[in-house]
């Protein structure tokens, strides 16, 4: 099953970021898996980020994504804002981020644009 756009795989492939392409239900999407954290942040150094892709991906930007296992901050111990509510998807519970992209530029953005948020998301977590 090839879901993603030819550009986003070799993207993937490029920067060795191991994932799975998912559907359920009608609804797509990719699963980063071991997808590294920043060092020292949450109570594990990787996780899987489901990233679900919007029918008309990519000119319509994906919003949120979710990660396995529930991540908390080192620091307090507790979940990083914006991150309570939880999603049933491809058998297991994710824990959202709500984190909004406002700033997509169809035709030009990717699979590598939501990355890069979601980098710098987790980094900036609080």
């Amino acid at each position: 099953m090839s879901i993603l756009p030819s550009k986003d795989r070799r993207y993937l492939s490029v920067r060795g970021i191991a994932y799975r392409e998912v559907e359920q239900g009608g609804q797509k999407g990719v699963i980063l898996t071991g997808f590294p954290l920043p060092d020292g942040k949450f109570q594990v150094s990787q996780a899987n980020i489901l990233i679900v892709l919007p029918p008309g991906y990519p000119d319509a930007p994906p919003d949120m994504f979710y990660a396995v296992p529930h991540l908390l901050l080192v620091a307090g111990k507790r979940a990083p804002r914006a991150t309570q509510v939880q999603m049933n998807f491809v058998g297991q519970n994710w824990q959202r981020w709500s984190r909004h992209n406002n700033q997509w530029r169809p035709g030009a953005d990717g699979l590598w644009t939501m990355i890069k948020r979601i980098e710098v998301a987790l980094e900036v977590a609080a």
